[in-house]
């Protein structure tokens, strides 16, 4: 490392030898440490220790956020958008875990906890991709049905699309008095450049070896047939919403279900009426109806962690707050794939209408 300034030099060696050292308890992957120099118009006065997750991801930890003694009852956070890939961090240092992960590796370590008695499935999201919603639904499912526990849902500020389709996982559903949720339904996200290209005397020179290979392409219009195979596919992802609402809300017809899947939000006030969620209440009232369910007069609500990550108390973020979680143009174009195509998606995304 080049040194300016023979002090400031010093000042960064005794920092790299006496505060960096490796603790005991320091989890096993590598980290990546730089030292920044910040110059003021005199001399070097300080250095910045910058670290970085090199490798792989730590191993988890588990965290009591509620409760002093008892069985225990984990506490899954769904937040930001659902997917199964990870999420680019600020200047693309870092990852965040994609859900599907994360919600598995979770699930997992409390398989094999003979103490964990319930799930309480913490839920803020706008909701992500089609097949991301429907794996950690199925995962939330299986755990529940091979451990024979109850699940309860609490829905936070947003619980929409794909983040309802999770909470039928649950046995009930509670929301907190300002939560929005609802938008049953498939959002294909898809944008055309024809007429920009056309203005630029640009062409479109794409070799398909079927008419219908680059259905929904940006480079040209879409004609009516490919539209309506489409639309065909939007609709039979659509009925398998409606299915898993089905399931999740036995006390509702299928008229009924469909009535209600028009993409709409609805208020928790509207959505209790409706029959979409049980009981609005907050936080601590899930925990207090997970205990019921469980059959337990107390217990310790748990979370799971990994390295730097911490949790408090039972609002406490596992990660930074995701740049996904309001949703905004910035979530369809981080949801599509590498090559930013087409995606269908269990969303409730207002900047696509």
């Amino acid at each position: 490392m080049r040194r300016w300034g023979t002090r400031s030099a010093s000042r960064c060696d005794a920092v790299l030898a006496g505060r960096h050292r490796r603790p005991a308890h320091a989890a096993p992957w590598r980290k990546l440490t730089l030292w920044l120099a910040l110059l003021s118009p005199a001399a070097l006065t300080a250095c910045i220790q910058v670290t970085l997750p090199v490798g792989g991801p730590s191993p988890l930890r588990e965290s009591v956020v509620d409760g002093k003694r008892g069985p225990k009852i984990v506490m899954i956070e769904i937040d930001g958008a659902i997917r199964d890939a990870d999420e680019a961090g600020a200047f693309g240092i870092g990852t965040r875990e994609g859900t599907v992960a994360r919600v598995r590796a979770e699930l997992e370590l409390a398989r094999q906890d003979d103490e964990v008695k319930a799930l309480l499935l913490r839920i803020n999201t706008p909701g992500g991709t089609v097949t991301a919603s429907d794996i950690v639904f199925r995962e939330i499912t299986r755990f529940k049905q091979e451990r024979n526990v109850p699940v309860v849902a609490q829905l936070m500020g947003l619980a929409t699309s794909g983040g309802y389709y999770v909470a039928m996982s649950a046995d009930t559903i509670y929301a907190n008095p300002t939560t929005l949720t609802g938008s049953i339904g498939v959002i294909f996200v898809s944008v055309n450049f024809a007429g920009l290209m056309e203005k630029l005397g640009v062409e479109d020179q794409t070799i398909v070896s079927g008419p219908r290979k680059d259905t929904g392409s940006a480079l040209r219009r879409m004609r009516p047939e490919e539209r309506a195979q489409l639309q065909g596919v939007i609709e039979q992802l659509s009925s398998r919403f409606q299915d898993v609402v089905a399931q999740g809300r036995p006390s509702l017809s299928r008229e009924r279900i469909r009535e209600l899947a028009d993409g709409r939000v609805y208020t928790a006030e509207e959505a209790k009426q409706a029959g979409l969620v049980d009981t609005i209440g907050y936080l601590e009232d899930g925990i207090a109806e997970t205990k019921r369910r469980a059959g337990l007069s107390e217990a310790r609500v748990v979370t799971y962690h990994r390295g730097r990550e911490s949790r408090e108390n039972i609002y406490s973020e596992v990660a930074p707050p995701s740049r996904l979680a309001l949703g905004g143009p910035e979530i369809a174009a981080s949801l599509l794939p590498p090559l930013r195509g087409p995606a269908f998606l269990y969303l409730w995304w207002p900047a696509a209408e």
